[in-house]
């Protein structure tokens, strides 16, 4: 049974993988900052490790002979105003974590096959109506500049003749939480609609899709290098909140002014929710992979029937 260690194993999508990988019969390894937590969340079934996100530690016991590494870990972007210290936050939790897997890896004998380095398609900055794919170029702003720095953080694996897939994801949509709630929180109260002009490029992709794309580029021994993991068929997000609206059966003609946004969330509000990028899965279609769920009607509804 091939071992995987999962750093941010009870994030929103880690936690996801690791059931994934347990299901497909993985032998999972789930660093967390709290064990107690990880281990009410996953049970018996994985190997639950406390880990504060910055150290090699005792995990890199589980690394030697492992098959993966899936380095999800760092501090959620939207959870918070982005003051100077929560920037630094946000930006020192994925730098830390990258070397500390660096740094577990160099001491290991018989190293994994491949490290899978999350990060996010805010790599390409804001772009207005450009189609963007793997081969565009890095943007500017904050987001912009911390996930540059993500990506490196884990550049020096290559050296160590380890596989490296880098994974730019988009907005991730799923039941069990996310960004998916606070999008839809105000169609519930039937004040829905677009953020701002409506007018800023919405790329997503199901967290079905999310997970599955994660273990194909995990098992394809080919592939290495970037991949965005966006769904084909992107939309603007005026037309995102109408199609939402239109399922939900709610309303979705109150537009969120700009500067409200700006107003109460800041930098945060302009680099996450008024600016957007056309993102487009070049490599991953190109490498065979074949969505569950391409398009964004069939993915509302079919998140929205099991929570309903």
């Amino acid at each position: 049974m091939a071992r995987i260690i999962v750093t941010g194993a009870t994030g929103f999508i880690g936690k996801a993988l690791c059931f994934r990988l347990l299901e497909e019969n993985y032998e999972v390894v789930a660093l967390s900052r709290s064990k107690k937590k990880g281990e009410k969340i996953f049970g018996a079934d994985a190997t639950v490790v406390e880990w504060d996100g910055k150290s090699s530690g005792i995990w890199q016991d589980y690394a030697n002979g492992a098959y993966a590494v899936v380095n999800l870990a760092g501090e959620n972007i939207g959870s918070g105003r982005w003051t100077p210290k929560k920037k630094q936050s946000i930006l020192q939790s994925r730098l830390d974590a990258g070397r500390a897997v660096v740094e577990a890896l160099k001491s290991v004998d018989n190293k994994p096959e491949v490290v899978i380095q999350a990060s996010a398609i805010g790599y390409y900055g804001s772009r207005e109506d450009e189609i963007i794919d793997e081969s565009s170029s890095s943007g500017k702003g904050f987001l912009a500049d911390v996930v540059k720095k993500w990506e490196l953080s884990t550049q020096e694996i290559e050296t160590q003749d380890i596989r490296r897939v880098i994974i730019r994801s988009g907005i991730v949509l799923g039941r069990e939480g996310g960004a998916f709630f606070r999008l839809i929180k105000p169609f519930r109260l039937f004040v829905g609609g677009r953020l701002g002009s409506g007018k800023q490029w919405f790329s997503w992709i199901h967290l079905e899709d999310e997970l599955k794309a994660i273990l194909f580029l995990m098992e394809r021994e080919d592939l290495h290098g970037v991949f965005n993991l966006t769904a084909p068929h992107q939309m603007k997000q005026k037309d995102f909140a109408r199609i939402l609206g239109r399922i939900m059966k709610r309303p979705s003609w109150l537009p969120v002014p700009s500067f409200v946004l700006r107003m109460y969330l800041g930098e945060m509000a302009e680099e996450t929710l008024l600016s957007g990028q056309r993102v487009k899965p070049k490599r991953l279609l190109e490498a065979g992979y074949r969505f569950l769920y391409p398009e964004t009607e069939t993915t509302l509804k079919e998140i929205l029937s099991k929570n309903s």
